[in-house]
């Protein structure tokens, strides 16, 4: 089968990136406090609904799945790039890390209880997302949660934006269309937070994360 272009484009820019994508990246969470919370609002959404393992998908060099471990989760993370596992085994040799695809989990129905899905969909072409999203709700079982963060796109009217990444193509989102997205493949909207740019961030965007939960 040949692999779908975006996803190798976007597999190949990663993989040329990773040793300096996990020296910027490995510890950002350290100055983002709301991000923080709303990591930790997920994990106790997870433990309530019945404390079953969790997939941090387009997990990088493994940061944010470490801090989901240090949260009490059974967490493990996928990652198109191959570079990027890699990376995160040597930074955290005690967690599990596998390539695989967002589209094409290699995981079973309704096996999870949570799904983490941090600006990882932000390299999705739109008419694939409705994919994605679907896969996120196969492998959750009933009342599973999943957290998403994207970036907004401007205005209702443009609900997909092309925006100049420095890795691969990418795209925001305006959030009431994702929301939809969402409701469409029996996610509901549980709770939302909208993050305006701070004067250091590196992109002027509004960040969004959204916790929705599998209906």
């Amino acid at each position: 089968m040949v692999e779908h272009d975006a996803l190798s484009v976007t597999r190949e820019a990663y993989d040329a990136a990773a040793h300096t994508y996990a020296q910027l990246f490995s510890d950002e969470l350290r100055g983002r406090p709301l991000d923080r919370a709303m990591l930790s609002a997920f994990a106790e959404l997870v433990r309530e609904n019945g404390d079953g393992p969790v997939a941090d998908l387009g997990c990088g060099p493994g940061h944010v799945t470490a801090l989901l471990d240090s949260l009490g989760l059974s967490v493990s993370g996928i990652d198109a790039s191959s570079a990027m596992i890699e990376s995160a085994r040597r930074a955290h040799p005690a967690l599990r890390f596998d390539t695989g695809s967002m589209a094409a989990l290699d995981i079973a129905d309704g096996a999870l209880d949570g799904v983490l899905s941090r600006w990882s969909v932000i390299h999705t072409p739109p008419p694939e997302l409705p994919v994605v999203l679907a896969e996120f709700h196969r492998v959750l079982a009933p009342g599973g949660h999943l957290l998403i963060g994207f970036s907004a796109s401007e205005d209702a009217s443009h609900p997909t934006q092309v925006f100049d990444h420095a890795v691969a193509p990418a795209y925001r989102w305006w959030p009431d269309h994702l929301a939809g997205l969402l409701r469409t493949v029996g996610l509901g909207e549980v709770a939302r937070m909208v993050r305006e740019p701070q004067p250091a961030d590196r992109r002027q965007f509004r960040e969004i994360h959204l916790i929705a939960r599998k209906v």
